[in-house]
């Protein structure tokens, strides 16, 4: 009983709120430190419901009714139908890359577009935006162009940071291009509506992808020497590179088309895609060996989504309690500027936090506190779309905000010190004849920054092109 006392009067001058500050403070330098995303926010989000439960039922209740509440989590949010979905994404673009799809997308886009100025550097791109939509992780887009794509450039005499660049920049665009994990992971965090979400990055998806050809394209126009042009192919030739691409034309008209329709869920959709890349692998030659590894990589990756969504929740849980995010909506929606003003102020935290954290782990983080924040700055959640101060009604701020935010946490997969597709392509190539320092692969992404913020630009000034699609269903 004295315990008790003790420390409910130790703890009774705390206030809540300031606690949740300053362990955000504390949170955000473990990670700076390199602490992983995933075990800085359970330490954190532990040790603040520890402390606010301790202040009401002291020290033992408390530390046992905050252990009790972390140990649910895992449980509770593994078992969300819509958390099925991201092992299935992520399986779709292991298992074409494992059976050799991806070659055929390269092959197709180099014959079609190699005449222009950096064609292959276009061709990538394009082939990149086409493995982004059976693929869903940018990571593994990277990787597998960093070998496809990288030996086939530097035979021709591109550029090698140029060549590096694009296919780093190209990896990106997973992020985006439905079906997409991180799309995924923003619809459960913030409580959207997955399909929607994943029907609405499509356009914007292919806007990106466009610009990154216009600026390839572009820069070999003022620099030949960045990438010649590939010549040769007649439509004869042309022709013949397209049935190759069927497969993964076929699995993207499959998972889009069914998941606009209603005719299946994104996560019966999903399956579906996965079950259908895998006979197609198994009928163009696909070897138990190949088979193993996709479903070793796919699974690794998907360990290390869930283990960091597991860790975010439970600081997210320890917010609520502390009600930051609400009283971080109710200051935005305060704020006598424009709202315009204060989003791109917010957007660009997220530039300098890219610089520093992963995209998964930087949303996350963030999302608890600023999608209220968003919605606030909107009008609230009850707004109408003639009252709201962006123009969209409450659930059309949350699917557009979504997209603007993924975009947003593409740039730093390429943005120094940690843009982790960069050191993906330094490592694939060192595995080649003429490997490329990491260094290299920053200053050649570098210009592809530049295009994601006009990207951004196009959606903010044109939010249709977001919302076209998901209203239409």
């Amino acid at each position: 009983m004295d315990a008790l006392l003790d420390t409910r009067q130790l703890l009774a001058g705390v206030d809540v709120f300031s606690l949740s500050i300053w362990l955000t403070g504390f949170l955000l330098a473990l990670v700076v430190l390199g602490v992983r995303v995933a075990f800085a926010t359970a330490f954190v989000g532990f040790v603040g419901l520890c402390l606010f439960f301790m202040q009401r039922q002291g020290f033992d209740r408390g530390l046992i009714t905050a252990v009790k509440l972390v140990g649910q989590i895992p449980h509770s949010k593994s078992t969300t139908y819509a958390l099925s979905l991201i092992p299935t994404f992520i399986l779709i673009g292991y298992l074409a890359y494992y059976a050799g799809l991806t070659r055929f997308l390269f092959e197709a886009a180099k014959r079609w577009v190699g005449w222009l100025p950096g064609g292959l550097a276009v061709a990538t791109v394009l082939a990149t935006a086409g493995f982004a939509a059976v693929s869903g992780a940018s990571v593994a887009t990277a990787a597998v162009f960093a070998r496809i794509a990288i030996p086939e450039m530097l035979r021709v005499g591109y550029r090698r940071s140029f060549a590096a660049g694009v296919v780093a920049a190209g990896g990106t665009l997973a992020s985006l291009i439905p079906p997409s994990a991180i799309l995924v992971i923003y619809a459960i965090i913030v409580e959207e509506s997955v399909g929607k979400l994943l029907l609405a990055g499509f356009v914007p998806g292919a806007v990106s992808a466009l610009i990154y050809c216009g600026l390839v394209s572009g820069m070999a126009v003022v620099k030949p020497d960045l990438g010649p042009p590939v010549g040769g192919y007649g439509w004869r030739r042309r022709f013949e590179s397209l049935p190759g691409t069927l497969p993964i034309m076929l699995v993207v008209f499959i998972i889009i088309y069914s998941i606009y329709f209603g005719w299946a869920t994104p996560t019966e959709a999903g399956a579906l895609g996965a079950f259908i890349v895998l006979l197609m692998a198994f009928w163009r030659g696909m070897r138990w060996r190949q088979l193993k590894g996709a479903l070793m990589e796919a699974a690794k990756l998907t360990v290390m989504i869930f283990t960091m969504i597991w860790g975010v929740l439970i600081y997210v849980r320890f917010l609520g309690f502390a009600d930051l995010p609400n009283a971080f909506a109710t200051w935005i929606a305060g704020l006598d500027q424009p709202a315009l003003l204060t989003l791109s102020l917010i957007l660009l935290c997220y530039v300098v936090l890219g610089m520093f954290m992963d995209a998964i782990g930087m949303l996350l983080l963030t999302l608890p506190v600023v999608y209220p924040a968003v919605i606030a700055l909107n009008g609230g959640p009850d707004v109408t779309r003639e009252a709201s101060a962006l123009g969209m009604s409450a659930e059309e701020c949350g699917i557009w905000f979504g997209i603007i935010v993924v975009k947003m946490a593409e740039l730093c997969l390429i943005t120094p010190p940690i843009g982790l597709n960069c050191f993906v392509v330094a490592s694939v190539s060192q595995e080649s004849d003429e490997p490329i320092s990491v260094q290299e692969v920053f200053r050649g992404a570098s210009p592809f920054f530049a295009a994601d913020v006009v990207t951004v630009i196009v959606l903010i000034a044109f939010p249709g092109i977001v919302l076209w699609l998901p209203n239409s269903i």
